[in-house]
């Protein structure tokens, strides 16, 4: 179906995740398109060895499984894309361009059960980590965040370990990308 568009080449096919996977090694594509199941190596195990080998490269996941485990899988996974094989020839080539162009493609009818997936229970964040989080995005230090808060340097880092472990996360940046993601920050 893609190789008849225009600015569009396709540069290899496998039949296996680990094929896949080697493929996209060699050959260094900006778009991988996978399944979901495709033998002893599935489409988010292969999604995680491309994009570990080949970082440049976007993987779409096209395949008939919509649940919702199956879609966080893989967009945790790193995928750019989550497209069902019903999906016409249009939606296809638009994802591809999409995903090409770093935006994030996914067959409409799955957005509700992507959110609904992601809506795990986390535990809310307080003001006060809101607010430390908000500080440490404007790159201040710990000691920085303390002065403006009047509060100590060690309260600064327990409030900082606290939204870690409710954000799953294990860093500052991670824990600024997180909360930017749940619309905690400006």
């Amino acid at each position: 179906m893609l190789e008849s568009v225009e600015a569009i080449t396709v540069v290899g096919q496998a039949g296996s995740g680990e094929e896949a996977v080697t493929l996209a090694m060699r050959l260094k594509p900006d778009i991988v398109l996978l399944d979901l199941r495709m033998g002893a190596m599935d489409g988010v195990d292969a999604t995680g060895h491309i994009l570990s080998h080949s970082p440049g490269s976007k993987v779409v996941i096209v395949t008939t499984y919509e649940s919702d485990s199956d879609i966080l899988r893989a967009v945790e996974a790193g995928a750019a894309g989550y497209l069902l094989k019903g999906s016409s020839r249009a939606e296809l080539i638009n994802a591809v361009r999409a995903a090409a162009r770093g935006e994030t493609v996914l067959t409409p009818s799955l957005a509700p059960k992507l959110f609904r997936a992601r809506a795990v229970d986390l535990p809310p964040l307080s003001e006060r980590e809101v607010e430390v989080l908000r500080l440490v995005s404007q790159g201040l230090t710990n000691a920085a965040i303390g002065e403006k808060l009047f509060i100590g340097e060690a309260t600064v880092k327990t409030h900082l370990l606290r939204a870690y472990r409710k954000l799953g996360v294990s860093d500052r940046t991670a824990a600024v990308m997180a909360a930017l993601k749940r619309g905690l920050l400006p």
